[in-house]
């Protein structure tokens, strides 16, 4: 009985599967996915293109079923399915995937639109031209041979591969923990960097770039960035951007048309034109009328049809941004040397395609030699044999039969074994004067070669130069011209998208409240709404006219600026709440929006005026906020103090502060420097420790308008502008309400506008049990400088006003006017559209006036209410220690 317990092994799960898993990856590795680096090729594409030479496939015979030679694969080298073998040989022949296909096929090979080829059973092929190439002088001893899978046969490990296969076709695959992308390059190219390398074996990777500029893709194309590509070549690992070749053409109505010409190695046509038609249909992109692919025999043409007036620029810049007209393409050199996978350099797979060639030509020269050294022996006997013909007639004639000659022979004359085999195969007519002098010829030509021969192997210069005169043949032979155009610098098209290309101009509403909920309404959903939505004890503090093409600035009190596009915005319904600021952009939970700005375009000399609680003043040009950064911008340095407003102004005029305490400064604008974002400001006005700035508005320098006056307790007045001093900043003002000592004035809101300002202004109010009321401007008393003004609003102590804001109201024309509110066609015209002030309590809007000289308020916009912003109460701020 056996001892089967003596052969039982004891193993942890983990050995068993560690070892088990590392035989199954090897396998992977060196018998699937990984090419070999020195002929490039898959163990799958090596044996079709050896079973092709073996059945006689080649460049100058007829082509040949590929099913055929798929069984023959599969029957002698592959032991896998069909299908796989017949995709690999497809892949062969496909001349947008291989810069130099191998196969030469005669029938439907598929498309670059990702079309599938027909049957094996109805297409041909056979090798290519440069395929004869990768065989070349295999059956001379050149490269090791193996056992095939059942070891019926030996096939190769590798091919001889004469020319740089590995750089010249690429590769991509992914094994078991390795994965290779080794991009196409110029055959061309390649041989002469190798020659280069031949003269001088420490060239520096700076100089085989001189040679090889860069991919050379079998679809053409753009690549761009030298940094990343000098990376891959240095490193064996990098990334460089491939982009499709277009160009603009003119159209006779005036029109202007992208036409695409090259599409990125890789890329799918038909999925390319699919998506570009995607981004029209579902109008992603404004502008384009049509999309076609017009490819034909003739080569690949992609159209985009645009509208008249259409600039195609920024509209190519997005298709380059959203689609595949632009790719990355990734370098991960690794190929296997040695029988182990390695991330190569580009200088480490040139040197390891040398080293083989002085392998193959190593090997190919001696086999050369000992068959003409074999063959010069032969010829030197038959020359000897012919000297003494008549007794070498003799000696055979005189012989029992054919062994008895050959021994008698190899005794006589001292021929060797093969000579006396050759003499006694020898043919009468060999025997004439002509082919003797053949023979003598024949022997000259044998020492010249096997000189030649010894030298190359005797002589490591002989052996390159031997290298070079055949890798300058391939070139001769095989070469054609670059197809990818190199560009240094990765272009940057997010500069050259502008915001017409993706979103249609259409007027909006922008409501933002002062808890900072954000929304953006359709002027239809605005009209139709009496109440814009807001939470409970939160009020909307903007209403803002704006248009889906403009950005929308928004200051923090910490000093922080967000320019969001409008179209970003979450889209609402008027009546609805809208979304928390925190959700639309990085602004953080303590902080809080303070100013909100609609900015057609930043291309403008006006800056934003900073004001802080503390007094402090800077302007800022309003360019340096254009900022895509969801995260914001610095706008500026407030250390513990606030941001207390933020106004858009030209730079000229003059600046009105007005304090808790009822106290007011006027000073020139031209006193308040200029600063950038991430700056503080300068001293504006002077407070003592218990008071701060509750308003600040612009006053132009010439000015007979008006200053308004709040105060907490409700009193509201009108002060012509002159009664306050222009003065130098920095100062403490004067009084803009009578001081009291018991029961003193609070000032919560001060704004001006000008004598002929609309009369439909109203100053909106905010109460401390966080309702709001209205005011009229108009409804206001004048009074001086020092008076109380009158009493508004009686909310005794326990209901004060604790901000104000200005809001304009629309004008509503009388019913059965032209501009009856009714919408006109798409979107609407916000000139005619007739809409109020949507906010509850609803102020009552006068209608036109009756007097024919009376001028006529403005039809549609807000008269400045976007334009202003004024403060609520908080924390008492601290004296300003910034520039005095």
């Amino acid at each position: 009985m056996t001892d089967f317990a003596s052969k039982v092994i004891d193993a942890t799960l983990e050995q068993e599967l560690g070892v088990s898993f590392g035989r199954y990856a090897r396998a992977t590795i060196l018998a699937r996915a990984i090419p070999d680096v020195r002929d490039g090729l898959k163990p799958v594409q090596r044996r079709i293109v050896y079973a092709m030479t073996l059945a006689g496939n080649t460049s100058d015979k007829r082509y040949r079923k590929c099913a055929k030679t798929v069984g023959d694969v599969m029957g002698s080298f592959h032991p896998h399915g069909d299908s796989s073998i017949y995709d690999a040989m497809v892949r062969m022949a496909q001349h947008w995937k291989m810069r130099h296909p191998h196969v030469d096929g005669h029938g439907n090979f598929g498309s670059i639109d990702d079309d599938p080829p027909a049957a094996m059973r109805y297409t041909e092929a056979r090798l290519a031209g440069i395929a004869d190439e990768l065989t070349r002088d295999i059956k001379k001893n050149t490269v090791t041979f193996q056992p095939t899978f059942d070891d019926s046969d030996v096939e190769p490990t590798v091919l001889p591969a004469r020319f740089p296969n590995l750089l010249v076709n690429g590769t991509s695959g992914v094994s078991t923990g390795f994965a290779t992308e080794i991009q196409p390059h110029n055959l061309g190219e390649c041989i002469d960097a190798l020659i280069a390398l031949i003269d001088d074996p420490e060239l520096e990777l700076h100089s085989l770039m001189q040679h090889i500029k860069g991919p050379d893709f079998p679809t053409g194309g753009i690549m761009m960035g030298r940094e990343g590509l000098e990376q891959a070549y240095e490193t064996g690992k990098g990334r460089v951007v491939l982009r499709a070749r277009t160009r603009i053409e003119d159209n006779r109505d005036r029109s202007q048309t992208i036409v695409i010409n090259e599409i990125p190695y890789g890329v799918i046509k038909a999925n390319l034109v699919r998506d570009m038609e995607k981004l029209r249909t579902q109008k992603v992109v404004q502008g384009i009328k049509d999309v076609r692919d017009e490819s034909d025999r003739e080569g690949l043409r992609i159209v985009i049809d645009l509208k008249k007036g259409v600039d195609p620029e920024p509209v190519r810049a997005f298709m380059f941004k959203k689609t595949d007209l632009q790719v990355y393409r990734h370098f991960q050199m690794v190929a296997i040397v040695d029988r182990s996978p390695a991330l190569l350099s580009l200088k480490a797979i040139l040197e390891a395609y040398l080293a083989h060639q002085r392998d193959v030509v190593t090997r190919r020269s001696q086999y050369d030699l000992d068959r003409a050294e074999a063959r010069r022996h032969i010829v030197h006997g038959l020359i000897r044999a012919v000297d003494v013909l008549d007794e070498v007639i003799a000696i055979i004639r005189g012989s029992k039969n054919r062994a008895h000659a050959h021994e008698r022979l190899m005794a006589t004359f001292d021929f060797s074994d093969e000579q006396t085999k050759e003499i006694l195969d020898l043919r009468l007519h060999r025997l004439t004067g002509l082919q003797i002098l053949q023979l003598k010829e024949e022997l000259k030509a044998l020492d010249a070669e096997i000189a030649l021969l010894k030298n190359i192997l005797g002589s490591s210069f002989a052996l390159m130069e031997c290298i070079r005169t055949e890798l300058l043949d391939v070139r001769r032979q095989h070469a054609d011209e670059r197809r990818t155009t190199i560009v240094d610098e990765i272009e940057d098209v997010s500069d050259k998208i502008k915001v017409t290309v993706t979103v249609k101009a259409a007027p909006v509403m922008i409501g933002v409240s002062k808890v900072g909920y954000v929304k953006r309404s359709s002027m239809a959903s605005f009209g139709a709404t009496e109440a814009a939505g807001v939470r409970e004890e939160d009020a909307v503090r903007w209403i803002i006219e704006s248009n889906t093409l403009h950005r929308l600035v928004l200051f923090s009190a910490k000093g922080k600026a967000f320019a969001i596009p409008v179209h970003q915005l979450p889209e609402a319904k008027w009546g609805d709440v809208g979304t928390a600021a925190v959700n639309v952009v990085d602004i953080d939970r303590e902080d809080r929006i303070v100013a909100v700005h609609d900015i057609p375009t930043f291309e403008t000399k006006d800056e934003a005026l900073f004001v802080t609680r503390a007094g402090a003043i800077k302007r800022t040009p309003l360019t340096e906020f254009d900022s895509s950064r969801s995260s914001g911008v610095a706008a500026m340095k407030v250390g513990d103090d606030e941001v207390l407003t933020v106004l858009r102004t030209d730079g000229t005029g003059d600046y009105f502060l007005a304090t808790f305490e009822g106290n007011a400064i006027r000073f020139p604008a031209s006193e308040v420097p200029s600063r950038g974002r991430g700056a503080g400001g300068v001293r504006g006005m002077r407070l003592n420790s218990r008071d701060h700035v509750v308003s600040l508005t612009a006053v132009p320098s010439d000015s007979d308008g008006e200053l308004a006056v709040i105060t907490a307790e409700g009193r509201a007045k009108r002060t012509v502008v002159s009664d306050f001093p222009c003065q130098h900043r920095g100062g403490r003002g004067v009084r803009c309400v009578r001081k009291r000592q018991r029961l003193p004035h609070r000032v919560v809101f001060a704004t001006w506008w000008p004598s002929e300002a609309s009369d439909y202004e109203q100053i909106r109010l905010l109460l401390s049990d966080f309702t709001q009321t209205e005011m009229p401007v108009k409804d206001m008393q004048n009074a001086s400088r020092d008076g109380n003004g009158y009493e508004y609003f009686e909310g005794g102590d326990k209901i004060r006003i604790v901000d104000g804001y200005l809001l304009g109201v629309r004008y509503v024309p009388p019913e059965g006017e032209e501009g009856d509110g009714e919408p006109d066609g798409e979107g609407g015209d916000d000139t005619t559209e007739a809409v109020a002030a949507a906010d509850a309590p609803q102020a009552e809007v006068p209608q036109e006036s009756s007097d024919p000289d009376a001028e006529a308020p403005a039809r549609g916009g807000w008269a400045r209410g976007e334009d202003v912003f004024l403060p609520g109460l908080g924390p008492q701020g601290e004296d300003v220690d910034g520039e005095d």
